[in-house]
């Protein structure tokens, strides 16, 4: 089973890169399954229907959340009945939304998904691993193969999680900061892992806002308008290559296409 995992989609430049681009990835990279963190995807805070369903057309199977999910608080009701939009499963049981999602990959193949938060910097939020080990044996009657989509501030704590699941899961990737590591690896015993895939939009910018708004704020300490940037387009994620047998990964990559809207 191969995986192509994007990056936060960040605001309307994100989405057009999706909707320009993918379809042609997903024969280049002969994708099984194509998963996409959404919490930024509508101007830059939250998810509606309207950004979501231009995802999914685009062919965009899963969408992962994270602490900016609700961000859009019209799109509570849509996020609770659309079961392919995850929350993060170790946000409180009364939060809106979906806890995972299988996805049939074949007769005898399928890959359930997950989002989770950390803990460390983060406002919210059951420790993570404990929620995901209590998940498993759940998750595992029903896919031979688990990938999670980590939304962690700390690079520590996603280190640790990484090897804490290694060889429990199929893959284990890290999304949030917007900004993509390079240490991605097979773990020992089996699990892929890369600490944060980065985002996909604007590069030209300070985690997808404009530059000076940003650096204003910092200069300054008085509030601006949040307001999306738009050169710099880059699509950023992770391919993922997992044993339908055995749900160990045999292969990751690093994903980083500098292109044009």
């Amino acid at each position: 089973m191969k995986i192509f995992f994007i990056a936060d989609v960040f605001g309307s430049p994100g989405r057009k890169l999706l909707i320009n681009y993918l379809s042609k990835l997903k024969e280049e990279y002969k994708v099984d399954v194509c998963i996409a963190n959404c919490e930024n995807a509508a101007s830059g805070k939250g998810i509606t229907e309207k950004t979501a369903a231009q995802l999914f057309d685009a062919g965009v199977d899963v969408l992962t959340g994270g602490n900016h999910l609700w961000d859009r608080r019209d799109s509570a009701r849509y996020i609770e009945l659309e079961n392919r939009i995850l929350r993060p499963s170790n946000y409180p049981e009364r939060s809106i939304g979906n806890r995972y999602f299988i996805k049939n990959i074949s007769s005898e193949s399928k890959l359930a998904v997950v989002s989770l938060t950390g803990q460390a910097f983060m406002n919210i939020g059951d420790s993570p691993f404990v929620v995901l080990e209590h998940m498993l044996p759940d998750l595992k009657k029903e896919a031979n193969s688990i990938f999670i989509d980590f939304h962690a501030e700390s690079t520590a704590e996603k280190r640790a999680f990484g090897h804490y699941f290694d060889g429990k899961v199929s893959a284990v990737i890290g999304t949030h900061t917007h900004i993509q590591t390079a240490d991605e690896e097979i773990l020992p015993q089996g699990t892929a892992y890369l600490t944060d895939a980065g985002m996909t939009g604007p590069h030209d910018s300070v985690i997808g806002i404009i530059k000076d708004r940003a650096i204003n704020r910092f200069l300054t300490g008085m509030p601006s308008k949040f307001e999306v940037a738009e050169n710099g387009l880059q699509i950023n994620g992770a391919l993922v290559t997992v044993d339908d047998n055995t749900g160990k990964s045999t292969y990751i990559e690093r994903v980083r296409l500098k292109l044009r809207s």
